[in-house]
């Protein structure tokens, strides 16, 4: 039987954690910057967990993580 492939992008993007969490960055900080507030961009800044209800989908992106 061969291997399941991990989603490459899945790799790139998300780190799973010790306790069974995945850390993942914050959306919206690529591009189109001018027209958002200080105070936006700021609040995106840094790293938050995945959220329960989509550790589904990742645990199915990342089988052996």
């Amino acid at each position: 039987m061969p291997k399941m492939k991990s989603k490459s992008g899945a790799k790139k993007r998300l780190k799973v954690l010790g306790n069974g969490g995945v850390k993942r960055s914050m959306a919206f900080k690529r591009h189109i910057l001018t027209k958002k507030t200080t105070k936006t961009k700021r609040q995106l800044r840094g790293t938050v967990m995945v959220h329960s209800t989509n550790m589904a989908a990742v645990r199915a992106m990342l089988p052996y993580a």
